[in-house]
């Protein structure tokens, strides 16, 4: 049976960065945002959004995602509405791409809001990458061009680090990039996995 890592952490603490060391070392990795990015693109979901959100969000039959994100970061019941929309979407899609990697000993599904959604009970570990406050702040605000009231708003819809890490197995503290490739190390020994390449 595959076991399942759930990786998390705030926006900005370099969750992808984790998950590109665990492909690294031959785990296959489920990037949550980035299929639901392509999920949002099939006819189903864009015809559930308009008219959950209305045509305006579309121009060309294409999603505008930076209006569509102004408008649920600032507003949780928004973002419950879209969450009801693309999550059970993401979860057929993850079925399907674990059934496509039955034979592995473990996987990675990485995802900002595991424990927003209630996700976390779904897997066998979860691992949250942590990052000083201060450092994630200019890492979202160099990456998104954004400004720091923007962050700070994103940040407030999610978890904080304390809460996070009382229901964790592991946590990486991802301030130093050498420091936490080790830290990934360290957890494939204590699972008791073999890294297929380092």
């Amino acid at each position: 049976m595959t076991k399942i890592i759930g990786l998390t952490g705030g926006i900005g603490s370099g969750k992808t960065s984790i998950a590109g060391f665990f492909k690294e070392m031959g785990i296959p990795v489920y990037i949550a945002d980035d299929e639901a990015k392509k999920v949002m693109q099939s006819a189903e979901i864009i015809n559930e959004i308009k008219s959950t959100f209305g045509e305006s969000l579309f121009e060309n039959n294409v999603l505008n995602r930076a209006k569509l994100a102004e408008i649920v970061f600032n507003n949780a019941d928004e973002l419950a509405k879209l969450n009801a929309i693309v999550h059970p979407a993401v979860k057929r899609d993850f079925q399907f791409w674990l059934a496509q990697h039955k034979n592995e000993e473990l996987v990675v599904y990485e995802a900002a809001i595991l424990f927003e959604s209630g996700k976390y009970k779904d897997f066998d570990y979860i691992v949250t990458v942590t990052a000083p406050e201060e450092v994630r702040i200019e890492r979202v605000m160099k990456r998104d061009n954004t400004t720091r009231e923007h962050v700070l708003n994103r940040m407030q819809m999610q978890w904080n680090d304390e809460k996070r890490i009382s229901l964790s197995n592991f946590v990486i503290n991802n301030s130093n990039l050498k420091i936490a490739r080790e830290e990934v190390v360290k957890i494939l020994k204590i699972l008791n996995i073999k890294q297929k390449q380092s």
